[in-house]
């Protein structure tokens, strides 16, 4: 069987910092057979094997050693992935590779195991392990997310737009809802009809532009039967305008697509539902009191925290907020930041967040001042938020809202009134703990992923994550 020894021929010439003639002269062959053999046109002889022994000291099984065959594997393995697609070299192009450029196929292996290795890390932030991914890509609520983001959540045109919804009248609250059921009967020939839950399981709302209803499930209180109309009544007659924005967002994943319209349409809501100007009024002049803002507008608690992250009009802004709503199990279910607060998206919220203390007191407030990794300091007030029960089995369902602002706008809201910064105690929390570099958390779930501390065998630390 012929041994081709091309690549690590050269590369222990390399090493030795030798030209050909000088490897020739020592193993006593020309120039020129010296490079046939580095460029694997001629097989190496015993005696030439021999002679690489006695004239270098190394060992002729290592440098006949023919890893060729695993490497190839390894890379015809890695090119399988489909960002390769348009022009994955062919098997002849890998084989020259292994033969005349050896360095920059391991190179080449190495980086791909590089990239595996992130890729699962992140896979494991974004919890979700399907290896058939070949990037990891973001998720539609972390698409929406982040163009909220980019807009400082804040949208001109469905603020214009919300504006001249009642084209002028003047709608008393407690007749809203009449109101709606009206416009969309005359205007957009849709009928509105509740329906027991029976007869809609596990659904809030149905809207069947064949039979032309929209069918509101009894087991949502009047707040959101309000809203989810005026949702509606954005999809319909706002129609170009949302499409106009998602054409701007670049979004070409259909299931991003339709989160961003959702959101859009809900934007729409509670820019009709509590005008701009008014809202912001009242939310300054109650010092964002969003029990009595959520009174005064006829809408629920949760709706008046999501609105208030959306004044941000150039010249009538109102105090930077973020909105992070959690499960029992600390998952996080929607998010919306106009601050420099960063938001968890996967893997739960830190854990000393006390938005997960305020399930233990169900509808009152918790007010927290916190610390980031980076010394940014907030102040964080939850509380929770109950969700429209369909039965007596599905009782409780019970979710967390936390609002928070940066340190300069804490004289603006009044759940920090009876506190006193000077004096407080900050608490230091993280993103998750997957991204977390407090190594010394007693509350540590996981080990973080951004650093990579080595272990100390003879030391127990907090966790079972620090020694």
């Amino acid at each position: 069987m012929k041994t081709f020894i091309g690549p690590h021929l050269r590369r222990l010439r390399v090493d030795q910092n030798q030209t050909q003639a000088q490897m020739g002269k020592a193993l006593g062959i020309s120039t020129s057979y010296v490079n046939l053999l580095e460029k694997n046109e001629r097989s190496v002889s015993v005696s030439v094997l021999l002679k690489l022994m006695e004239a270098y000291g190394v060992d002729w099984r290592d440098i006949a050693k023919d890893d060729e065959a695993s490497k190839l594997a390894d890379m015809r393995a890695a090119l399988q992935n489909p960002i390769f697609e348009p022009a994955r070299p062919d098997l002849p192009q890998l084989r020259a590779a292994l033969a005349h450029s050896p360095d920059l196929a391991n190179s080449f292996l190495q980086l791909h195991r590089a990239y595996l290795a992130v890729s699962d890390q992140f896979m494991s932030l974004a919890g979700t392990a399907d290896g058939n991914e070949a990037l990891v890509p973001a998720s539609p609520e972390a698409n929406v997310h982040n163009l909220f983001r980019t807009q400082q959540n804040h949208f001109p045109e469905l603020e214009t737009a919300a504006e001249t919804f009642w084209a002028g009248k003047e709608v008393p609250v407690d007749d809203v809802y009449y109101a709606l059921k009206s416009r969309l009967r005359h205007k957009l020939s849709l009928n509105v009809r509740v329906v027991p839950t029976d007869e809609m399981p596990n659904t809030l709302r149905e809207y069947d532009d064949t039979s032309g209803e929209v069918r509101l499930s009894e087991a949502m209180d009047h707040p959101n039967r309000v809203f989810q109309l005026v949702h509606v009544a954005a999809l319909i007659e706002h129609h170009d305008l949302l499409e106009g924005l998602l054409k701007r967002s670049g979004l070409e994943d259909p299931r991003g697509r339709a989160r961003y319209r959702v959101e859009l349409a809900n934007y729409f809501a509670a820019a009709v539902l509590m005008p701009y100007q008014a809202f912001l009024d009242e939310a300054q002049a109650s010092k964002y009191d969003f029990d009595h803002l959520a009174t005064r507008f006829g809408v629920s608690f949760e709706q008046t925290c999501h609105r208030a992250t959306t004044l941000q009009r150039a010249g009538a802004k109102g105090v930077p907020l973020f909105f992070l709503r959690i499960d029992k199990a600390g998952n996080v279910t929607k998010r919306f930041n106009a601050t420099d607060f960063q938001l968890a998206e996967y893997g739960g919220a830190c854990p000393r967040l006390e938005v997960h203390t305020s399930f233990r007191t169900p509808g009152r407030i918790v007010p927290q001042f916190v610390e980031l990794p980076d010394a940014t300091q907030f102040f964080v007030f939850s509380r929770t938020v109950d969700r429209p029960s369909f039965t007596r089995h599905s009782q409780d369902v019970r979710l967390a809202v936390a609002m928070g602002c940066s340190l300069d706008h804490v004289g603006e809201i009044g759940y920090a009134d009876d506190l006193s910064i000077a004096a407080a105690r900050m608490t230091k929390i993280g993103i998750n703990c997957r991204v977390c570099p407090r190594m010394d958390c007693d509350q540590r779930a996981h080990q973080t992923v951004i650093l990579a501390n080595p272990v100390d065998e003879t030391r127990r630390g907090a966790t079972r994550y620090s020694s």
